[in-house]
């Protein structure tokens, strides 16, 4: 914008952050390739209006962002829909490697009853190993990177919008690098 002699204020910026990312946001997901059978999972908080919110974040063997999601507890029915949003948007895994958080475990194993009830016949190996969570707990470096100058967001909506953008570039990015 600057070479063609168009000032924009950061507040613009972040108003076309917020009014576009959700249409790149599917845009990407309609075009996302099958993901990996094996996923990793973990959390994090970033604060939002002063209060701290857990953001649950999904990613590939690879690194890529499955899924992500904003919850202001961290407790068993939070794991729960996340992972059924996960699942519902990207297929059954074979395996999901969580840290050893007992509200993940017990998520995870509320929707492998739920997958062995509804008669799909899969279920779903359940591996807890900090090691194997790396990918994900490096990333979340990144992610309080971007955060941090902000100070916190003025709510969940501003902080999903940014989120996306950030993930949708990053997996694009990535799959740049790798052609």
């Amino acid at each position: 914008m600057t070479e063609r002699g168009v000032e924009v204020d950061h507040a613009t910026l972040n108003r076309w952050v917020v009014k576009f990312s959700p249409t790149i946001a599917a845009n990407a997901q309609a075009r996302k390739k099958p993901t990996a059978i094996s996923w990793r999972m973990d959390e994090t908080y970033i604060k939002v209006r002063g209060k701290w919110t857990y953001l649950y974040r999904a990613v590939d063997r690879d690194g890529q962002t499955l899924d992500f999601m904003l919850s202001e507890r961290r407790d068993t029915a939070a794991a729960r829909r996340f992972f059924k949003r996960a699942v519902g948007s990207n297929g059954i895994p074979d395996r999901i490697a969580i840290d050893k958080s007992g509200a993940n475990l017990a998520g995870l194993q509320k929707l492998n009853v739920i997958l062995k009830f509804t008669g799909t016949g899969r279920i779903i190996n359940i591996v807890q190993s900090k090691y194997l969570n790396n990918i994900v707990e490096q990333d979340h470096r990144f992610i309080k990177r971007i955060t941090r100058p902000i100070l916190g967001f003025s709510g969940l909506k501003t902080l999903r919008q940014s989120l996306k953008k950030h993930f949708t570039i990053l997996d694009w990015l990535m799959q740049q690098s790798l052609r």
